[in-house]
């Protein structure tokens, strides 16, 4: 037996160990380490490690130091050397101990650590020099400024620090820094604004050098929200907040900064929204205006503004960036320049045009998820233009907006000079690029479907935060349909370093606000800006379940760390709502959002009770905060919650379960929180609400009765139950409203309701009509879990459960997750009464073999296989 080469050495969760995709400039003085051991010869234990950590200055050699450790962690061990300070460099290497004495070094992983102090920050805002008018479509501007390094110098290492008020893009010397789109990202700017760190080595150079920044309004001042919108939320004014700091072969730091040097100007950017999309006049560009030496006719001296860069903070989560390019799989030729064209798939991106044509001549780029009667339908944008303008300049261009993104399948390119050729417009899919870490597959084809449309609806909506939709005027943070969704984002991706950044936003908000906002960052919209700030159950509730889901799918208890004060804040306000009587009734609340009985006007008219909804949640929270309080070590909290969680359970089955074990909302949705929460008084209560639930599906002939509270436990609370039958009748029915119905209306992404478009074809007439939402997608977490059947039995997958439950008329499933110890994978096959499985165990964890009618077995890292009858 030898021992094996450790890989995939990471830092925290950033995604650093992914070839032109991680990040510089992240913030930790002491990152974390975590590393896989991806094969390992049967009996293998890690009985220690040691982590080279080199230090590798600009200029000069490195210093290197190595640490031994005893014992078999390997998944966020402790920082062994001294802390980071700003602008440092470390390349790390592992090797582990095994039986057979040490292995051979991991590759290198490298880290590098940003701007951490106030003090490193020398630059101020730069803006524009006349003033700004409030609340109007403004065109946005260019600032720039030249610098001069030595005839002489050697540039040993160059970054630059980039954030706005505003999104900004930055150009050096006329070549573009990075490929992140929509930076700085949307955070609770008054509380954190993030920057991004560029390396800009190659682009700098001896002698007269230029930056220039575009600048676009973005969520700073840009329209945001429904009914209207606001403008100008966080400011009037865009402003660029540039560092640019060059280190020669001599050890000199020279700063480019923003100050007084810098020079603003219009540009070829009329008009930037992230709704109402961009205009762009070609004929105004001047690709010079970047370059050293560009006579800047008409710029004026640029203002600068103070900088709190106390609310500066580096990303701990992966940029936006196009992650891969859509064609069109039908173009349809409308006649006069005119074009429909489908790319197959709904997604959040936006287009590339590669054309050539008269000076002056506008082409015309509309989007829309769905078609009506052959032509786009625009509705369900309500007030969102998304559209954008390419005025041509005279001679082959090529061209994509810069500060706007759109959901769509279908665009209309009009004004189109000429024909329209294979590749001259493409789609750009744009998102968060989070590692894919899950997959799931199985004999069913329209199941495949559901589940891929989930996977697209994820893509779609975690742009920088993870938002409801991404094509219609809302695109907010909305914290139930994050908190519902969690624990299948957190299998298909790692969305850790994502989230870890919104829940600082949600902590942020709720400390300000008093409460956990239905969405973060929040901000004051139409009706919901005139509501109270109450508890509602399910949306606030995130603060306790997601940073939960976390540490299970990651093993992290730092997020559960950070988030404390959050969660019991959360807790302790519902149960002082609530009242002596326990019972969360008393304000107002969402409920079954969206429940399929509702009108298309009022989808908070659910059938099931909302107080029911809401305290069955306060019991769920409260029970599972003192499960995080035991583990961080809050004794008294932990009892208290235990405690208290217990009360709520006993006051739900006084208030809300009827003599006979029904409950008192007699739908789907009910009975499942009752059986998945724990909420009922005894195994006979238990098992009749266990029956009625199977009955009411049954009834209902497979179709689903519910929202966004029940739908992710209906399934789990008939499988668990015994119901395995009636779980796959739901999961399988066809008939409107179901998960599969929307894949047979020829879906691409999991819809906003379970009847977007009516079985006519037309479009549900409510006012709140998405096809691209992924709340409803929750399901895909049992499917996951139960149908393919993997799961963490343990934080982090140190030991996984094997738990395939077969139903339906499923013959095979398969499942494949990338856990931070390595690949775990299921897949099973029905061969009449045979249940076959394969599984797939990484080194560092261990397996629970749990199949049906037989006693779970516990089996080491490495492949495995069972035969079993399966019950008749």
């Amino acid at each position: 037996m030898s021992t094996p080469r450790p890989a995939s050495v990471r830092f925290e969760h950033h995604q650093l160990g992914r070839p032109g995709v991680g990040r510089l400039g992240v913030g930790d003085t002491r990152p974390r380490l975590s590393w896989q051991v991806p094969e390992a010869p049967a009996g293998y234990l890690q009985l220690g490690y040691r982590v080279e950590v080199a230090f590798e200055p600009p200029v000069g050699r490195p210093q290197t130091s190595v640490h031994e450790v005893r014992g078999n962690e390997q998944l966020l061990v402790p920082w062994p050397a001294r802390d980071l300070a700003s602008r440092e460099r470390v390349r790390v290497r592992v090797q582990v101990e095994g039986p057979d004495g040490w292995g051979p070094w991991s590759e290198p992983a490298v880290l590098e650590t940003g701007l951490l102090a106030a003090g490193d920050w020398s630059a101020r805002f730069v803006t524009a020099p006349w003033p700004e008018r409030a609340g109007t479509d403004r065109r946005p501007f260019l600032v720039r400024r030249e610098f001069t390094l030595p005839a002489d110098a050697r540039i040993a290492r160059a970054r630059l620090y980039l954030s706005a008020h505003g999104l900004a893009e930055a150009e050096v010397n006329g070549r573009r820094a990075g490929d992140e789109e929509l930076t700085p990202g949307w955070t609770s700017y008054a509380h954190r604004l993030r920057y991004a760190t560029f390396d800009v080595t190659d682009l700098v150079r001896p002698g007269a050098n230029a930056i220039g920044v575009w600048l676009g309004d973005g969520w700073w001042r840009g329209r945001i929200g429904f009914e209207g919108g606001v403008h100008d939320v966080y400011g009037t004014d865009l402003a660029a907040l540039v560092q640019l700091e060059v280190v020669t072969a001599d050890g000199t730091r020279h700063t480019i900064a923003g100050d007084g040097g810098w020079q603003a100007g219009p540009g070829p950017l009329l008009f930037s929204g992230l709704y109402d999309g961009e205009r762009f006049d070609a004929r105004l560009y001047d690709p010079a205006w970047s370059l050293p030496g560009f006579a800047a006719a008409g710029w004026e001296p640029a203002r600068t503004a103070p900088l709190d860069a106390g609310v500066l903070g580096a990303p701990t989560g992966p940029p936006v960036r196009c992650t891969e390019e859509l064609r069109p799989v039908a173009v349809q030729d409308k006649g006069n320049g005119r074009h429909l064209l489908d790319f197959g798939q709904n997604h959040s991106g936006r287009l590339r045009l590669r054309v050539d044509g008269p000076a002056g001549t506008e082409i015309t780029l509309r989007h829309a998820e769905v078609l009506q009667d052959g032509e786009l339908c625009a509705r369900p944008l309500r007030e969102a233009a998304a559209t954008d303008v390419l005025v041509l300049p005279g001679g082959p261009v090529e061209w994509e907006p810069r500060f706007t993104i759109h959901g769509y399948r279908y665009a209309e390119v009009s004004g189109w000079p000429g024909d329209l050729e294979d590749g001259a417009v493409v789609s750009r899919v744009l998102h968060s690029d989070m590692a894919r870490t899950g997959w799931f597959s199985c004999s069913d084809p329209l199941v495949d479907r559901l589940h891929e449309n989930t996977v697209w609806s994820l893509r779609s909506n975690f742009v920088d935060l993870p938002t409801d939709c991404p094509q219609r005027d809302e695109r907010l943070g909305w914290t139930g349909d994050l908190q519902v969704f969690a624990p299948t984002a957190a299998f298909l991706y790692d969305v850790s370093g994502f989230l870890h950044s919104w829940l600082a936003d949600v902590a942020a908000e709720q400390a300000e606000h008093g409460t956990v906002p239905l969405y973060v960052p929040w901000i004051p919209l139409g009706l919901w800006g005139r509501f109270p700030m109450v508890p509602a159950a399910v949306w606030g509730d995130v603060a306790v379940l997601t940073p939960d889901v976390l540490h299970s799918r990651t093993g992290d208890t730092e997020v559960l760390r950070r988030q404390y004060a959050s969660a019991r804040a959360w807790v302790e306000q519902v149960a002082t709502t609530a009242g002596p009587d326990r019972i969360a009734d008393k304000t107002f609340q969402l409920g079954d959002w969206l429940d399929p009985a509702a009108p298309p006007d009022s989808p908070a008219q659910a059938t099931t009770e909302p107080g029911l909804v809401a305290t069955a949640y306060f019991a769920h929270s409260a029970r599972r905060l003192s499960a995080v309080a035991a583990l961080l070590g809050e004794a008294s909290d932990a009892r208290r919650y235990a405690d208290l969680a217990q009360e709520v359970a006993a006051a739900f089955a006084g208030r809300f379960v009827r003599a006979d074990g029904r409950l008192s909302s007699d739908t789907q949705t009910a009975h499942s929180l009752a059986l998945l929460f724990d909420l009922l008084p005894g195994d006979d209560a238990r098992r009749a609400a266990a029956d009625r639930l199977a009955d009411l599906v049954r009834q209902a002939g497979g179709r689903i009765a519910t929202g966004f509270a029940g739908t992710p436990v209906v399934t789990d609370a008939l499988s668990s139950t015994g119901h395995v039958a009636e779980a796959y009748r739901l999961l399988q029915s066809t008939a409107c409203p179901s998960w599969l119905y929307p894949v047979t209306m020829g879906a691409t992404t999991v819809w906003e309701r379970w009847d977007s478009m009516l079985p006519d074809g037309s479009v549900n007439p409510g006012d709140m009509t998405s096809f691209n939402h992924y709340a409803l997608g929750a399901v895909a977490d049992w499917l996951h879990r139960v149908v393919a059947g993997i799961a963490p039995d343990a934080p982090g997958y140190r030991r996984i459960r094997f738990a395939p439950r077969p139903g339906g008329t499923l013959t095979s499933a398969a499942a494949a997750h990338l856990t931070p110890y390595g690949r775990a994978s299921i897949s099973w096959s029905l061969d009449g009464g045979l249940l076959r499985v394969a599984v797939e165990v990484p080194p560092g964890a261990t397996g629970v073999l749990d199949l049906p009618g037989t006693e779970p077995r516990e089996v080491g890292h490495g492949r495995h296989t069972a035969e079993v009858a399966l019950p008749a």
